[in-house]
């Protein structure tokens, strides 16, 4: 299929909340087309935690039927280990929400939506295409430029351009929205082993003085290990060997000896996460608007980002179909449209990101009394219920999904 040479709304970006949105929107009439510089989505996402809100979400859309056809891992709960011993853990069942988060994977879920967004007369997606640049006129932005492979450039004229094109956002850069970058000190390096049987079905941070393992469960057998290193020290870790890279590993959990022995043989198996935060003044510009990584990119700790992007496009959805529908703007949706719905998603994620930061200060402390103070901290936590209740606001947030957007 050809790309349309006008829209309501151009979406840049198929990852999750870009194809959610374009769903949405293509739902309530909203001409919508959706671009992806992937031909496909048959590629690693490191992202598939879906925490409780996120299921209850999906299954009020309508996607319950999806996963459950597919198939998933339902997580039971958190854990810390602090030097061999588990000082930490909340039971995720014994909250009040009623459902347990789950693991699964992106590309199906991304296949979820666009197969029912594939059905609706007002939904257009184009993959293998690339975002060049803005249209932009009189100040406000009016459409893009984009390149289909082998092609040239078309121009396509929409009232509203949404970046939902990650965390190094090309349309964010077009639109001049700079953001305040706070990189963490250190960087990930993961990958992914068979899963035992009897191996616990939660997540678990294993920590040796400054060194951790984040080892989570993977549909359908295996488990996802990100391992911790200096910022800009791949080159390093590398030079010191694979063998030694191993030796860290195991050094840091036993547990995973005879699995990295047998299914860690080369650095092709690795996958490598720069780590920062970062942070925008401005989430839109007339005619622009930024969703999910590309206006508030969060650390991996406790996989917050898909589940803000589902979050964000729940929210943004209706606004952008009522501004449409008013005619606000004129020929761009002015970026007033959504003051309110960006100040709401801030508060909200600069809590997610105070809580990170905290604890990836706690997961760099290696002088002895700053590892047993770090020991006692979270074995007083462990025995408080008030970690319930600051887990149940971090991870279980309810999403306000309109009545307009169910099935």
């Amino acid at each position: 299929m050809g790309i349309p040479h006008e829209t309501d709304v151009l979406i840049v970006g198929s990852g999750p909340a870009g194809a959610l949105l374009g769903y949405l929107l293509a739902r309530r009439g909203v001409d919508v087309l959706v671009v992806e510089k992937q031909a496909d989505f048959e590629r690693e996402f490191r992202g598939e935690s879906l925490a409780a809100p996120s299921v209850i979400t999906l299954r009020k859309l309508g996607f319950g039927e999806d996963l459950d056809h597919h198939g998933y891992l339902e997580s039971s709960g958190v854990g810390m280990w602090l030097e061999g011993r588990r000082v930490f853990h909340v039971d995720y069942r014994r909250f009040s929400i009623g459902t347990l988060p789950i693991e699964f994977p992106q590309p199906p879920l991304i296949r979820a939506f666009q197969r029912r967004a594939a059905s609706l007369p007002h939904h257009h997606f184009v993959g293998g295409t690339r975002f060049t640049g803005l249209l932009e006129e009189d100040g406000r932005v009016r459409g893009a430029v984009l390149r289909p492979p082998g092609g040239t450039p078309v121009t396509v004229r929409a009232r509203l351009v949404v970046g939902a094109d990650g965390r190094f956002s090309k349309v964010r850069k077009a639109a001049g929205l700079a953001p305040r970058t706070d990189q963490s000190a250190r960087d990930l390096l993961s990958f992914r082993l068979p899963r035992p049987d009897g191996w616990p079905l939660e997540s678990e941070l294993v920590v040796r003085r400054d060194q951790h393992l984040a080892v989570l469960p993977t549909y359908p057998d295996a488990i996802r290990v990100s391992h911790n290193l200096p910022k800009r020290g791949l080159g390093a870790l590398r030079a010191r060997g694979l063998e030694s890279f191993r030796e860290r590993v195991v050094t840091i959990d036993p547990r995973l000896a005879p699995l990295v022995e047998r299914h860690l043989r080369s650095w092709d198996d690795t996958g490598f996460l720069e780590v920062f935060n970062a942070e925008l003044d401005e989430w839109a510009r007339d005619g622009v608007l930024l969703i999910g990584d590309a206006s508030h990119t969060a650390t991996p700790t406790l996989g917050q980002g898909v589940n803000l992007a589902i979050q964000d496009v729940v929210g943004v959805a209706p606004l952008i179909a009522s501004a449409l529908a008013n005619g606000a703007g004129g020929p761009s949706v002015p970026a007033t449209a959504f003051g309110e719905f960006i100040a709401e998603r801030r508060r909200h994620k600069a809590f997610v990101a105070r809580f990170q930061k905290r604890q990836e200060a706690s997961l760099a402390m290696r002088s002895g009394w700053q590892v047993a103070a770090r020991r006692a901290r979270f074995r007083m936590l462990h025995a408080l219920p008030l970690k319930y209740g600051v887990f149940d606001r971090l991870l279980n947030t309810p999403h306000r999904v309109h009545p307009d957007d169910l099935p």
